[in-house]
């Protein structure tokens, strides 16, 4: 039987849940960049700036004792502070339910939340009925540094884990991701570690001037569901010099995702980057102005790929650049699949809605396993305009790596290996 408090805490999280559902989902517009010209990497403590330790509001940090209800008593004395304030969550291991940090706060500039020990999340499935793990919603500045860990404690409940991209009832419900920002602007996520995730080990949605810095979270590659960092309908966000290992997709980006840079990341093992997939769900916001630079794929299910559904609704995505990439030993290094979830040499749905311009690949080298290092499939009714391939150089060990294309006239110059298509 719960206990009194996990129950409380679970009726708030369920009126906070249903408190923002009720409102109206609005597309995130680009606000003044309160970091730019800053240096983000240097954390200072302000003149005056409030510290709130956990463990002044009874957390324990052995390991065992639920300290959801003193991390919810000393988020609201930060956040609700007219001073400057951190919450601190210092050594030790911390065990932490489903919770809301929620905004908007009185601190003067960005609350900053630092990490240097271990949080950890209950292990009963049932508890995130309502939600994700941790929740970070309305807020404007905040910065989530410190070196610590969020273990998402999911090896549990991977064998239960749904499988929503094969799902096409729309049905699906997710595992929970363990760190999820919403509708929050002016964001630094930083020298940060998550581990074993339920659902996503990031998920960021509705959000704008977004960093995510220095992070490195890992779980098995046979782990379901774990994207590393998952974006939707988020505007201005940089990822830079990222460390993720993973069982799906290191970066995936969905509907409405605009203005995203991905620089030097490794990625492996996982399914790679993925721009999809699209026109699942009607009325499904475009994708445009990505950027992926500089960026190492080991041993990747996947490298860079776009996908989209066929039978099913509209979308786009244009603007969108992958240069000086680095494949190692990586299946399918570059793929655009419009034919997503249906087979490939004899597909009979309708064909996709989503239109896919304007993208190139840049310098992409390095060694596959597969015999089609270039897989080009689109539309039969949208076909893909504009994709240029530029210096491409994948190797398959002694032998040539293959292309192939399927509604599409791509535009090559430089080296090409594998031979165009023709």
């Amino acid at each position: 039987m719960a206990s009194p408090k996990r129950i409380g805490v679970l009726i708030l999280c369920f009126a906070l849940v249903c408190y923002v559902d009720a409102k109206p989902k609005t597309k995130p517009f680009a606000s003044p960049d309160i970091y730019k010209g800053k240096n983000v990497a240097k954390d200072e403590i302000s003149p005056g700036e409030k510290i709130v330790n956990v463990m002044s509001f009874g957390a324990i940090p052995d390991g065992k004792f639920d300290c959801t209800q003193a991390f919810m008593h000393a988020w609201r004395a930060a956040c609700k502070s007219n001073v400057q304030a951190r919450l601190l969550i210092p050594k030790g291991r911390f065990v932490v339910s489903t919770m809301f940090f929620a905004g908007p706060c009185l601190t003067p500039g960005p609350i900053t939340i630092q990490v240097v020990g271990t949080v950890a999340a209950t292990t009963d499935i049932s508890e995130y009925a309502n939600g994700e793990w941790l929740m970070f919603e309305e807020l404007d500045g905040i910065k989530l540094i410190g070196g610590g860990t969020f273990d998402g404690m999911g090896k549990g409940s991977w064998a239960t884990a749904e499988n929503c991209e094969a799902d096409e009832s729309n049905n699906c419900v997710r595992n929970p991701s363990s760190i999820y920002f919403h509708n929050v602007r002016n964001g630094i996520i930083q020298n940060i570690k998550s581990v074993d995730p339920k659902g996503f080990h990031l998920f960021v949605t509705s959000c704008a001037n977004i960093r995510l810095r220095l992070l490195k979270l890992t779980a098995p590659a046979t782990s379901p569901n774990t994207d590393g960092i998952h974006i939707s309908n988020s505007i201005d966000v940089k990822l830079s010099k990222n460390i993720i290992e993973t069982g799906d997709d290191c970066v995936s980006m969905i509907q409405g995702v605009n203005n995203v840079t991905i620089n030097k990341l490794k990625c492996g093992p996982g399914h790679g980057i993925s721009i999809g997939s699209l026109g699942k769900y009607p009325e499904e916001q475009e994708v445009k102005d990505i950027r992926v630079k500089n960026c190492t794929m080991v041993g990747t299910t996947n490298g860079l790929r776009i996908k989209t559904w066929p039978d099913k609704y509209p979308g786009a995505a244009s603007d969108i650049t992958f240069g000086d990439i680095v494949m190692d030993k990586v299946k399918n290094p570059i793929i655009i699949d419009q034919e997503y979830e249906c087979e490939p040499a004899n597909c009979k749905k309708k064909p996709s809605l989503v239109n896919i311009k304007d993208v190139v690949f840049s310098n992409i080298r390095g060694t596959t396993i597969s015999p089609i290092a270039v897989d080009l499939r689109c539309s039969k009714q949208f076909p893909c305009q504009d994709i240029k391939l530029q210096n491409i150089d994948l190797n398959l060990g002694p032998k040539p790596s293959g292309s192939r294309c399927a509604n599409i006239k791509p535009i090559y110059t430089g080296v090409q290996r594998p031979a165009a298509c023709l």
